[in-house]
């Protein structure tokens, strides 16, 4: 379907709706994303209470790894059955079932159980942000959906600065299950706000079939490949059995799943979308950008209480530049799709100059005051956030309304996959000084460690951190400037 009528169909879906409506819409898809995003940060700073009321520290990972793997290895799903069954029935199923997951991790005996209910969690997460980014594709034009961007980056703004507080908390001063209670509220208020006024989205009726056998390689492949990148010099060395063994099914199973898409009659992921030049490149650019944030975000506090020499609470707060300048990054990069036809210089710019603030920081970092050290913050998180928004929007303008599910729910697959290898690796840099295997404890690290010598080991990881926006900068390069959906122009036009 070509642009035209891709805002045809944008504007016969807003057009059912007005504005009062859109807004419900949008505050409850914005409380979607709030569980999925809240979630990922809010039961960090619980672990070690959780692992000692429960008695089973040892497997304290697997509260994280089982609700990244269920999360991940299903995205691509909820793309595809959205594009058949409708976006309103699959996000509905998504926030029952991540407030059930919750439900059952609140009341969790044991370890095992807890990890267990995290699954099912993970497996309701895994639709929440896709198919929310779906559905305002659905209801606004490329040019309207920038200017709701800053609203999508200060989800995860306030996730990432609320999240570790508002866990921190409620292990210490109510109980470790709050974190798991506090869901239930919102999802029943992203339920009421979206149940009634998606019923208005138009439905797209065409015959689609589920590629089971692929759907299954897809899921078998992303998990092993993830247990792999997650274990591999934390639980195990590298070069270890278990972890080779994952990441070696992982590549077989992903050829194969390469090769089924290549044969099946209708592939989990359309060949047309996976060669669009667009959406290949801009799926590669969030890719690096994102996963150099996350890399970042979860490694840097070390730095600051390892080198800079900050308590932990002034380190929580010395992260506030690296994400308030993400949100600031998205709000220029949507304004100036609004208003430029060339929209992509204003991101490709901000993205260089990230790229020279991580070099400084990689050249200098050891020597720099703490406020030099939080400008460089900012000006590395702002280029980062430009990426976000443009990447979604571009991808969504790119590819016909019945693939708008999957091809947003497969960005942000490889998202994901790319912000698990990127924090490996970020990993294995920090981790390496403690030999390989060693618990993932970073207390410990920070309290052993000599700060000359874990000055010089971040002179590594800023450097990769380089790499990784460097790449995102090519990609971003790469990505063709279409003309963005904009309902207002089309309507002069006619």
């Amino acid at each position: 379907m070509n642009a035209p009528h891709r805002a045809e169909a944008a504007d016969a879906a807003s057009a059912r709706l007005s504005p009062d409506q859109i807004r419900s819409i949008i505050i409850g898809l914005v409380a979607a994303m709030l569980l999925s995003a809240l979630d990922q940060t809010i039961v960090a700073t619980a672990l070690p209470t959780i692992g000692l009321e429960l008695g089973d520290a040892a497997n304290l990972p697997w509260i994280v790894t089982a609700y990244l793997l269920a999360s991940t290895a299903v995205t691509p799903l909820y793309g595809k059955l959205s594009d058949i069954h409708g976006r309103r029935i699959m996000l509905l199923i998504a926030i029952v079932t991540f407030s059930l997951g919750s439900l059952l991790c609140a009341v969790a005996p044991s370890m095992i159980a807890l990890a267990l209910a995290r699954g099912l969690q993970g497996v309701g997460g895994g639709g929440l942000i896709a198919l929310s980014q779906t559905i305002l594709a659905d209801i606004l034009t490329a040019k309207e959906r920038a200017r709701y961007q800053v609203y999508i980056a200060g989800v995860f703004a306030v996730s990432s600065l609320a999240g570790p507080l508002l866990g921190g908390f409620f292990a210490q001063h109510l109980h470790w299950s709050a974190i798991f209670w506090i869901n239930l509220p919102i999802g029943l208020a992203a339920f009421l706000l979206t149940n009634d006024k998606l019923k208005l989205l138009p439905r797209r009726e065409r015959r689609h079939s589920v590629d089971y056998p692929g759907a299954a390689l897809l899921v078998v492949s992303s998990t092993s490949l993830m247990l792999g990148l997650s274990w591999g010099g934390v639980r195990d060395p590298w070069a270890s059995a278990p972890v080779l063994g994952l990441l070696g099914f992982g590549l077989l199973s992903a050829a194969a799943f390469v090769a089924r898409l290549a044969t099946a009659a209708e592939p989990l992921i359309p060949l047309s979308v996976l060669r669009d030049r667009v959406v290949a490149s801009a799926t590669l650019a969030a890719c690096f950008a994102m996963g150099t944030l996350i890399g970042l975000s979860i490694y840097v506090p070390i730095f600051l209480e390892g080198v800079i020499g900050l308590d932990p609470s002034r380190s929580g707060l010395a992260m506030v530049p690296l994400m308030v300048g993400t949100v600031v990054g998205a709000t220029i990069s949507g304004r100036s799709m609004v208003h430029f036809r060339h929209y992509k210089r204003v991101p490709v710019a901000l993205l260089s100059l990230s790229v020279g603030a991580c070099a400084t920081l990689a050249l200098f970092s050891q020597g720099l005051p703490l406020w030099g050290v939080e400008v460089l913050f900012v000006l590395l998180s702002v280029g980062i956030g430009t990426v976000l928004p443009l990447s979604t929007i571009v991808v969504q303008n790119a590819v016909a309304p019945q693939q708008l599910g999957i091809a947003t729910a497969s960005m942000n697959f490889f998202r994901a996959l790319g912000g698990a290898l990127i924090v490996a690796i970020f990993g294995t840099l920090v981790l390496g000084g403690a030999g390989e295997g060693a618990v993932h404890d970073m207390a410990a690290l920070i309290r052993g460690a000599d700060a000359h010598q874990l000055g010089q080991t971040f002179r590594l990881v800023f450097l990769a951190a380089c790499l990784g926006l460097v790449l995102a900068l090519a990609s971003l390069a790469l990505v063709e400037e279409r003309p963005l959906q904009d309902a207002a122009a089309k309507k002069s036009a006619g």
